[in-house]
């Protein structure tokens, strides 16, 4: 339940996250989107990349929360910082791996520092919630 709750936490942020980042640049040519717009745009988003990139945060987050639990099993240490790391850590590297091995970008959002620090926050929150969810459990 932690992991399932986690993935799509952090598909919906990262998706939104990607899209308000695109929104903002088209704000910088001068184009002002509405809130309707906006809001059409990450509603579009979470819809358009369900089948492309909600099964790679999956894919990242099943490698990622292993590890931190086995680092922390080893280390010791409290779980949250772990799995905070975890997320971090499996977005931006998932998004340089695609970059490395396809030659491409495959999201906008992550071709800026910025943009790629963003798309970790919301790997950041996938830990927290995975945290949380796996602490509360009886």
């Amino acid at each position: 339940m932690a992991y399932f709750l986690a993935v799509v936490v952090a598909y919906l942020v990262a998706s939104a996250v990607a899209t308000l980042e695109v929104m903002l640049t088209l704000s910088g040519f001068g184009l002002t989107p509405s809130v309707r717009d906006v809001l059409t745009s990450i509603w579009m988003d979470w819809l358009g990349m369900i089948g492309s990139y909600l099964p790679l945060i999956a894919l990242a987050m099943a490698i990622a929360l292993p590890v931190a639990s086995r680092l922390r099993r080893w280390l010791g240490g409290e779980a949250l910082p772990w799995y905070l790391a975890a997320g971090f850590v499996a977005f931006v590297a998932l998004h340089l791996i695609m970059e490395a091995t396809l030659g491409l970008v495959g999201f906008a959002s992550a071709r800026s520092i910025s943009g790629l620090l963003l798309q970790g926050l919301a790997g950041f929150v996938a830990g927290w919630c995975f945290s949380r969810v796996r602490v509360a459990r009886p």
